[in-house]
């Protein structure tokens, strides 16, 4: 029996191009990136090359793209590296559940969250997004693309009421990202999550935007690596994978 895969949302397999472009990075470039020698600096190269292509597929600085694992650790370091015990949240009840659960552990940690409920279209209204709204609301975290549905949300609209509040917006565009238009100024987005593995790159792999002068706290500690934005020896493959 020929078998089709169509469950494509979930993940998606590699391209023979980016197998080949992350081929030598395993065998001839294979230095750690935050070496100073001769390996370490063509690894080194080699991210500063992804970290220009990433920021042309953003449309933002260089120096705005974090390279991390994936989907799951971008969103939850928009979530936990920027809330505090008092602060407010909001999101929407068809989040991905490392939205979810990340809004339940903060809970646990004196941050309260409104989870703001579709229309019946599968739309959020930016109205309902702006009536959630307190004094002590930090945060907003809306999806690009539903996982389960495909419905684009009205992100731009969004960015423009967290803007015109004063409120930090993070977009999770996982599902969106080499499938819409990318922009993260027209979006009006202070953070944005992707993950190479939903465009057929590798998994484990995936990168964030990060505006300049969000104080955003790093979920991972340790070495200098990625501007002291995300410790952790680079994904040499993946990253050039991703880009």
């Amino acid at each position: 029996m020929r078998r089709v895969y169509m469950d494509a949302n979930a993940t998606t397999p590699l391209l023979p191009e980016v197998v080949e472009a992350m081929r030598p990075c395993w065998t001839e470039h294979f230095g750690n990136a935050s070496s100073i020698h001769l390996h370490g600096q063509q690894a080194h190269a080699a991210v500063d090359r992804a970290r220009e292509t990433m920021a042309g597929f953003f449309n933002c600085h260089a120096a705005e793209v974090v390279f991390n694992s994936g989907g799951t650790e971008g969103d939850n370091t928009a979530i936990f590296g920027l809330l505090h015990p008092g602060d407010h949240f909001i999101t929407t009840s068809i989040e991905h559940s490392a939205i979810l659960e990340a809004a339940k552990r903060l809970a646990r940690d004196g941050v309260e969250t409104t989870f703001v409920a579709p229309l019946s279209n599968g739309l959020i209204d930016p109205m309902d997004i702006r009536r959630a709204i307190r004094p002590e609301t930090r945060l907003i975290s809306v999806m690009l693309a539903n996982n389960e549905t495909g419905v684009l949300q009205p992100v731009e609209m969004i960015g423009k009421v967290a803007s015109e509040t004063g409120i930090f917006f993070h977009i999770d565009a996982v599902q969106g990202a080499g499938k819409v238009e990318f922009d993260v100024r027209r979006f009006g987005c202070h953070l944005l999550s992707i993950s190479a593995h939903k465009m057929n790159g590798p998994k484990g792999i995936g990168a964030m935007f990060v505006r300049r002068g969000t104080p955003l706290e790093p979920l991972m500690v340790g070495g200098s690596h990625e501007r002291r934005q995300r410790a952790g020896t680079e994904n040499v493959p993946g990253i050039v994978g991703l880009a």
